[in-house]
């Protein structure tokens, strides 16, 4: 029988130890990722203001490229009730755009609801003003047409000015 040198046993028990620790540290890390990046569609189990829900699972989401009134400003709770009439309750579909995740760990998606593009409803309905903090969102133009209709019409936050 042949005996393995010792500097092989070494070097197998080198990478034996490396690949558990590669393992091992992939399980660590994937616990921190929120669970609602892996999939696109997720139930709604509650809404906390006008541009920001939270899911069944516990993350939040903060919608991509709207900006709702905050709470103690005008139309806080016009904007909030219309967000949960759009979605509480509901199973919405989340698309992702330029950055996944804001510094608040909020989730920055579009959200729909069916075929009901919600970012887009509540800037139409003049109850969000676009906020794009990069130009290659997919939807920028699209919502800053439906701003620009808002504003012309006087409705919601542009009634105010």
């Amino acid at each position: 029988m042949r005996r393995i040198p010792a500097c092989s046993r070494r070097l197998a028990l080198i990478a034996a130890l490396m690949v558990t620790a590669c393992i091992g540290g992939y399980y660590v890390i994937a616990q921190y990722v929120p669970p609602a990046l892996e999939r696109d569609e997720a139930l709604v189990a509650r809404v906390i203001d006008g541009d920001t829900i939270e899911l069944a699972d516990g993350s939040r989401v903060r919608y991509l490229c709207v900006d709702t009134p905050e709470r103690g400003e005008p139309l806080y709770a016009e904007a909030t009730q219309r967000n949960s009439e759009l979605v509480s309750g509901n199973v919405v579909r989340l698309e992702t755009g330029v950055e996944e995740v804001d510094q608040y760990g909020r989730l920055l998606r579009y959200v729909y609801v069916g075929d009901v593009f919600v970012n887009a409803t509540l800037v139409k309905d003049g109850l969000a003003r676009t906020l794009i903090f990069d130009e290659e969102e997919i939807h920028a133009g699209s919502l800053r047409l439906l701003e620009a209709e808002a504003e012309r019409a006087g409705r919601g936050l542009w009634a105010l000015e």
